[in-house]
């Protein structure tokens, strides 16, 4: 097959134009096109005129007039061989070793590493410290609608893990040689998303269906001899002589430990696993401070990003709600950039720790809540708060206590509108743009809820922005706070095999080890992390 890119047709053009431009972009006869398939679809705005931008697979005729017209085209980039990007199991056993491969965490991750060991025949313990789903989903709307927190059950920790209260977001710019996006793309149809993510060129699941999807791949799980074992926190880990041998398991649904051998074991924490990271740190095992960010959830009218970014198409349905990425670099050297823009959708309660506020985006699939909101962030690094491997938690939690402070009690986020921001003034009531955050939002001012170089590094960004988007620096935006666990703290190092750099048979993925960034990047991690545990596996048997 033939990939073409760059093909580009008006927005509502009629369905016969694709196959009309590939005939004359290949200077073929209309016969010759067997067919065709649409690989990714995107738009292009730059210019007054929108366009759509289309990748097509394309077979021909016959193998023959596709080498002729490969020759023929040699020289254009945006014509070239349709690459192979079918997966391949790199191993297959017909029975599981008598110590099985442990899978520590159950998000996007986690799940991917079960599910590839799983399908080599490995049958994976998964131990996740939080609920099912759905039962995970109760007690986050508790945080929510009445203000009560359960620390092991919320939107950081249980089945599908933080992505499952998020956007959705189903891209990356991760490299991907071997297609890996593309597998996990697969899976989740399979699990039931909607086919159209692996045309889009910026797919999303939203919350909703990410749900089903999340089950449905436990149960593929389960149905091939895994096992899921929820409420099972790991408190501690037993290592002899630099290699992994035994985990201890607390079941948080009676208050009992177990002890569990394991000499493989896949560490798919989320960011915020903090407890877990103190206690792998006072085990010796290796781990360093990383930069990160830290800011506030910024809220619009989704219409007037919809009218900055699409103008006369604001609204079509082919588009959907548009999305923004915005960075500036300030004059004290700060980077200032927007960080999981969710269109449409809503900022929501994303504490794991009691009497601490953290926001977070969140969005459906219809995208088609109010408001438009992102973080807007600052870079900060090791140097910003000095003091080893967990430093970087205190400097989060600290930030927190004072949010929670700041906000009132109970859950309730510090907000200040934009104008105010900008001019050095609290906020006393809203104005135009009501807050989509729960339990509430109570109006103040933010200036002492993040360090003075980060307030005065976005000061000067809002207005930047607004004059790339106008509108983005309007008076009655909302700013709310605060948003700190845009990354992992800390990196649990590894090798170029995947394990720890100090402990055998320990493979630190994700997020939380700071592999990872987003759903699509923690699956891809997963999967590699996965291969290396069955490869060392394999080998060793055959040794």
């Amino acid at each position: 097959m033939i990939r073409l890119t760059e093909l580009k047709l008006p927005l509502d053009h009629p369905e016969d134009a694709l196959p009309a431009l590939i005939v004359k972009t290949l200077g073929i006869q209309p016969a010759e096109l067997l067919r065709h398939s649409i690989y990714k679809r995107s738009y292009d705005a730059r210019k007054q005129k929108l366009l759509l931008v289309y990748i097509a697979d394309v077979e021909l005729a016959s193998p023959e007039l596709e080498q002729t017209l490969l020759r023929q085209f040699e020289a254009n980039p945006h014509i070239r061989p349709a690459p192979d990007q079918s997966y391949h199991l790199v191993a297959r056993v017909d029975s599981a070793p008598a110590v099985r491969p442990v899978v520590v965490g159950f998000g996007p991750c986690g799940i991917f590493a079960a599910l590839l060991l799983a399908q080599m025949g490995f049958k994976p313990i998964v131990l996740e410290r939080g609920k099912k789903v759905r039962e995970r989903t109760k007690d986050t709307w508790g945080l929510w609608r009445k203000g009560v927190l359960n620390p092991e059950s919320n939107v950081q920790f249980g089945e599908g893990g933080a992505g499952t209260f998020s956007d959705g977001k189903l891209w990356s710019q991760i490299k991907d040689p071997r297609f890996l996006g593309r597998k996990v793309m697969t899976e989740f149809v399979k699990a039931g998303a909607p086919e159209e993510i692996l045309l889009v060129s910026k797919p999303h699941i939203g919350t909703f269906k990410l749900v089903k999807v999340v089950e449905h791949m436990r149960e593929q799980i389960t149905a091939l001899g895994g096992e899921i074992r929820f409420q099972q926190r790991v408190s501690d880990v037993l290592i002899e002589s630099g290699q992994m041998r035994g985990l201890t398991v607390q079941n948080l649904q009676d208050g009992s430990s177990y002890e569990l051998r394991a000499d493989h074991v896949v560490l798919a924490l989320g960011h915020s696993a903090r407890d877990t990271f103190a206690m792998l740190h006072e085990r010796g095992v290796y781990m360093e401070a990383k930069p990160f960010s830290v800011g506030f959830r910024i809220e619009h009218p989704q219409g007037l990003i919809d009218r900055a970014r699409l103008g006369q198409h604001a609204g079509h349905p082919l588009l959907g709600a548009a999305d923004y990425k915005l960075v500036h670099h300030a004059a004290n050297g700060r980077s200032v950039y927007s960080f999981c823009m969710c269109p449409g959708g809503t900022v929501v309660a994303a504490t794991s720790e009691v009497g601490r506020v953290v926001t977070n985006g969140m969005s459906q699939y219809s995208r088609n809540e109010r408001n438009a909101n992102a973080g807007i962030v600052v870079g900060i690094t090791p140097a910003d708060y000095p003091g080893g491997p967990l430093a970087g938690i205190t400097f989060q939690r600290e930030l927190e206590s004072h949010a929670f402070t700041l906000g009132g009690g109970g859950y309730v986020a510090p907000g200040q509108l934009v104008g105010d921001f900008v001019a050095g003034k609290a906020s006393t009531q809203l104005g135009s743009v009501e807050p989509s955050y729960k339990p509430g939002v109570l109006m103040t001012d933010l200036a002492s809820a993040l360090p003075g170089y980060a307030i005065t590094a976005m000061r000067e960004a809002l207005p930047a922005f607004g004059k790339k988007i106008k509108g983005f620096d309007m008076f009655d935006a909302v700013l709310t706070g605060v948003e700190t666990r845009t990354s992992s703290p800390l990196r649990i190092t590894r090798g170029d095999d995947f394990q720890s750099l100090n402990v055998r048979g320990l493979y630190p993925a994700g997020e939380g080890a700071s592999y990872a960034g987003g759903i699509l990047s923690a699956g891809v991690d997963g999967i590699e992390v996965a291969e290396a545990v069955a490869l060392d596996i394999t080998k060793t048997a055959g040794a």
